[in-house]
């Protein structure tokens, strides 16, 4: 029998609360008038102040794997660096190539975090002019060191550094201006507690001024395109106006909770899961560098992870994530992001205790 709600501790989509749900349950307005022009004001207004910038924040009606096709699309003049260290950030080279831009992969090993050495070594070239990273890679659990790479690019005023945020966008502090990104994007399903169907992007005045030296690629992922529309408070074509509601809300949400509070229960979920694995398994990446929202998980125990997640789901109404890929049954994954709580967290493993005796 199948049960009416299974409630998600995956890396996406991630449970939603009725609130939110509700919220896209609002009788629809027309995406040309004054009320829609106000939503997106309304909107811009509290994604600057959720992520610390001054400058451009588009919202995408697509998936965030369109939002990194328009970051290369826009941002990459000569030839873009993709630093690879898991599935997503191998997508984004995948992308670069499939787009026929110019691209290099700097890959190392998935359990290992990219080093800002390594960027450094391979921008002493002068071959590129933008990077890829993503920042919190959502198959491994690890989390690269976005600051000290950030910090890295800053030496090389004609790279752009576009940043993969989709699991960590919300969970953890991103202060885009501070850091000097040039492109962060990340879909909502995951820290934004929302249903998927949109992906929020800021964008610098840097990546904009890259768009206009780029022969236009694309028009519906087109920065400059949407940057006319952007200006009147509008997009360019027919956006995902459910989302735009729950999403107004659920900010409002974040302030009311407070950033600092929401960044601090992610380390504490975190922290729960990661002693949790140490004691009874191990953990995939290498330490140092373990995510605040989701944790990779070694299976040394050997379980069947599939019939762990059946039992879970027939018989407490929750579900886990498999490894991906390659690290299936190797691996399995337990998000804490969103608006679980520690509680939540404590819930599951209990769970898991229970079927794996471990007690």
């Amino acid at each position: 029998m199948r049960r009416a709600h299974v409630k998600l501790f995956v890396p996406g989509p991630i449970e939603v609360r009725p609130e939110v749900l509700q919220a896209m349950a609002t009788p629809q307005i027309y995406h040309r008038t004054p009320e829609f022009r106000e939503l997106y004001a309304e909107l811009q207004t509290k994604l600057k102040k959720f992520l610390y910038t001054e400058q451009t924040v588009f919202l995408f009606t697509s998936s965030s794997t369109g939002a990194m096709e328009a970051a290369v699309l826009n941002c990459v003049k000569k030839k873009c660096l993709n630093l690879v260290n898991g599935a997503f950030a191998k997508r984004w080279h995948e992308i670069t190539k499939t787009c026929g831009i110019p691209c290099e992969a700097l890959e190392v090993p998935w359990d290992k975090a990219i080093r800002p050495e390594q960027v450094e070594e391979k921008l002493k070239t002068g071959e590129f002019d933008a990077v890829t990273l993503v920042f919190n890679e959502t198959s491994t659990g690890l989390m690269n060191p976005l600051a000290e790479i950030a910090e890295v690019v800053r030496k090389f005023p004609d790279v752009l550094l576009l940043v993969d945020a989709v699991t960590a966008m919300g969970g953890v502090k991103i202060e885009f201006d501070e850091l000097g990104l040039d492109v962060c994007l990340a879909g909502v399903q995951k820290c934004f507690g929302l249903p998927p169907g949109l992906t929020v992007c800021a964008v610098s005045e840097r990546a904009l001024k890259r768009a206009e030296e780029v022969k236009p690629r694309t028009y519906y992922f087109n920065f400059l395109v949407m940057l006319n529309s952007h200006k009147k408070n509008e997009t360019p074509a027919t956006p995902t106006i459910p989302h735009m509601f729950a999403l107004n809300l659920q900010l409002d949400y974040f302030f009311e909770e407070g950033l600092e509070r929401r960044f601090a229960r992610h380390e504490e979920m975190a922290k729960i899961v990661q002693t949790w694995a140490k004691k009874h398994f191990d953990i995939y990446p290498e330490e140092g560098y373990w995510s605040k929202t989701v944790t990779c998980i070694k299976n040394t125990r050997g379980i069947s992870v599939d019939e762990l997640n059946k039992t879970l789901i027939r018989e407490y109404g929750m579900r886990i994530s498999n490894g991906y890929g390659d690290l299936r049954e190797k691996t399995f994954r337990i998000a804490h992001m969103g608006d679980l709580t520690p509680a939540d967290i404590w819930g599951l493993l209990r769970a898991i205790e229970d079927i794996l005796n471990l007690r």
